[in-house]
């Protein structure tokens, strides 16, 4: 049958709190980033970031946790058919630290969790079948329950001709062979935990674990008579990762020294958090071996993808994309701290951003001034208005891709926060309204630390009104603060919206917005998105796409801005902009809500009439623009 799945892995699935504060103890950590963790699913993650099509069999918790993996594993493309929902037990959690460059303290809360309930019953064959080769971690061997559902699904993997492989991954306090405090220890020797595992090795095309690992697999501390051990049982390819040695591979007998193993090239990184590294490592061996890459090559992509994770926090986010590992692979190293390297985060972050937005309808009711402005307006009815807002929002939306709303937190709060997990772009100002030279919302602070408590599902959006003949101090002064806001952008992993506006400042011409964008960029500013004035000229797009393409081959383009047009203006601007494939979509407010928010703030539109009116006037934009983009695409065929 056709394989349409590269990989499944089986096994652990949890949440990862790391510790935010590096070099202190558990005991005093203030904060913690989540992710999602589990070796198996760690895994998953990194391989469908190099391109495999990847899935997981596991469970999760009836619960805000399941869900959260739920999510994660979809924003990464990992096939969750897999994963069931256990309605009894808790989704798994590790808490974890970076202590110094040797000390990564944990602890597993793992006492009867939702993984560990896997059982032969969540084994489908026709799934396991479709896929070229299934992975397991030592973990689910460990427990009766989970073995069987382990050695169900390899048993269905060979039956199909799907390679094997696992990682020994051996937790000592996972077998129940340390105590709960010992989460970071890497081997306590156990006859029990040696025999159940050499029981199964024969069940493997591919075996990949550190000398502690085989240790435990082989039962001895001797690493070549481990391995001899281990090959008297198995006829797998036996993959020793050595830590700063790089790692070996033996296809047959093991030699005397381990030197003498198969190798790739390594990379001398600098160590600051080994947790998670072994998960890219197999990663990258996982996309060498199953693309057919003899071993010193797949070696050599599990080596970078275990460097990469070594030099950052976190286990999943630490892992490369296939564009990135390819850019570090042609260009290679130029320091040993990589997630201090501009270059390579710029990709990292650029290549691995979660969801499709190629496609942008969005209702922008940000605006404060505007509104403050008129007639019958008090905070209170602002707020309630841009409510209406989101109501017509969503009733264009109806559950669709490629909507989005701008929604500001100091009057339209409770849209901004109602607006979460509905499925729509939520972009959010940042910019003092009408400000020149910039100025920010006061409610960010001084260093923009306000940021650490925005959603993550925010895009950070700032208003520059700026151009090319600005005095000296004025661009010194607007640069700074928007390089301040995007590296604090940044820094809370939330996407970036530059928006700018010549237009208020002075004439402009076909370059002008080009010459700007360029500015920004040489500034070491890459916004995710552009907010760009509507042009007539196509010139003006074509230079203004090529000062983004130049700089970011991976931003995510631009919308369009309506500054209050009649909608026949906008038609006209849509079917110019439609033609630039960079050009995503629109972002349009007060030609869909400026006449309804006079009316409604004076009484004279009901809350129905101003969600009805508004939801038709952004419902035409969008046929607007989808039939300007339908038009260059019919012409292109």
């Amino acid at each position: 049958m056709t394989k349409t799945l590269d990989v499944i892995t089986i096994g652990r699935a949890g949440v990862d709190l790391y510790g935010a504060q590096v070099g202190g103890r558990l005991e005093d950590m203030g904060s913690f980033e989540k992710y999602i963790g589990g070796s198996p699913t760690n895994i998953a993650c990194g391989t469908a970031r190099l391109g495999l099509k990847s899935a997981l069999i596991s469970r999760v918790g009836d619960e805000h946790m399941g869900r959260f993996i739920r999510e994660e594993l979809a924003r990464h493309g990992v096939d969750g058919r897999g994963v069931v929902t256990d309605p009894e037990r808790l989704t798994a959690l590790v808490i974890l630290g970076i202590r110094d460059e040797e000390r990564f303290p944990l602890i597993f809360y793992r006492e009867n969790c939702a993984d560990m309930a896997l059982c032969e019953n969540d084994i489908d064959e026709a799934f396991v079948s479709s896929a070229r080769s299934v992975l397991v971690t030592g973990t689910h061997l460990s427990h009766p329950c989970t073995e069987a559902a382990v050695l169900k699904a390899l048993g269905f993997a060979r039956k199909h001709g799907a390679k094997t492989a696992l990682d020994i991954d051996y937790r000592p306090n996972l077998w129940g062979v340390a105590g709960h405090g010992e989460g970071e220890s890497r081997y306590v020797a156990s006859g029990q935990v040696t025999e159940k595992l050499q029981a199964t090795l024969h069940l493997f095309d591919l075996i990949v674990g550190t000398e502690e690992e085989f240790h435990i697999a082989g039962g001895t501390t001797d690493t070549v008579a481990a391995l001899r051990a281990v090959r008297a049982v198995t006829a797998a390819t036996l993959v020793c990762k050595r830590g700063a040695k790089g790692a070996v591979a033996f296809e047959d007998a093991t030699p005397d020294n381990l030197d003498e193993g198969i190798s790739g090239e390594g990379f001398p990184v600098e160590v600051f958090n080994v947790l998670g590294a072994g998960d890219g490592f197999f990663a990258g061996l996982l996309k060498g071996w199953l693309d057919g890459e003899d071993w010193p090559t797949a070696l050599r992509y599990a080596n970078a993808c275990g460097a990469f994770a070594v030099s950052r926090h976190g286990c999943t986010p630490a892992y490369p994309s296939l564009q990135e590992l390819n850019f570090f692979l042609e260009r290679g190293m130029t320091r040993a701290d990589l997630r201090n390297d501009p270059a390579l985060e710029q990709i990292h972050w650029s290549t691995n951003r979660h969801g499709d937005w190629s496609e942008m309808r969005v209702f922008a009711f940000d605006h404060r001034m505007q509104l403050e402005s008129m007639v019958g307006y008090t905070p209170s009815k602002g707020g309630a208005f841009k409510e209406l807002c989101l109501e017509a929002a969503l009733k264009v939306q109806n559950g669709r891709s490629g909507y989005g709303i701008l929604c500001d937190d100091r009057i339209g709060r409770r849209a901004l926060h109602a607006a979460s997990g509905t499925g729509l772009w939520i972009g959010r100002p940042c910019e003092w309204p009408g400000s020149r030279p910039l100025s920010l919302e006061p409610s960010l602070g001084p260093d923009c630390g306000g940021l650490s408590e925005w959603a993550r599902e925010n895009v950070v959006k700032v208003l520059c009104f700026c151009h090319p003949d600005d005095d000296d101090a004025t661009w010194a002064r607007q640069l700074a603060d928007v390089r301040r806001l995007y590296v604090a952008s940044r820094r809370n992993r939330l996407e970036f919206l530059l928006e700018v506006i010549p237009s208020k400042v002075a004439s402009i011409t076909t370059d002008t917005t080009a010459t700007l964008i360029r500015r920004f960029y040489a500034e070491g500013i890459y916004p995710d998105w552009w907010k760009l004035e509507p042009m007539d000229e196509p010139e003006a797009w074509t230079q203004v796409c090529a000062a983004i393409e130049d700089n970011d081959r991976h931003t995510r383009g631009i919308v369009v801005l309506g500054l209050d047009a009649p909608e026949e203006v906008l038609k006209a601007s849509f079917e110019v902009a439609a033609s630039f494939p960079l050009v995503k979509g629109f972002a349009v407010g007060r030609t869909i809500f400026g006449s309804v928010a006079r009316g409604w703030f004076e009484g004279s539109i009901s809350d129905e009439e101003a969600i009805d009116e508004m939801a038709k006037r952004y419902s035409r934009l969008c046929t607007v623009w989808d039939g300007a983009r339908a038009r260059v695409q019919e012409a292109a065929e």
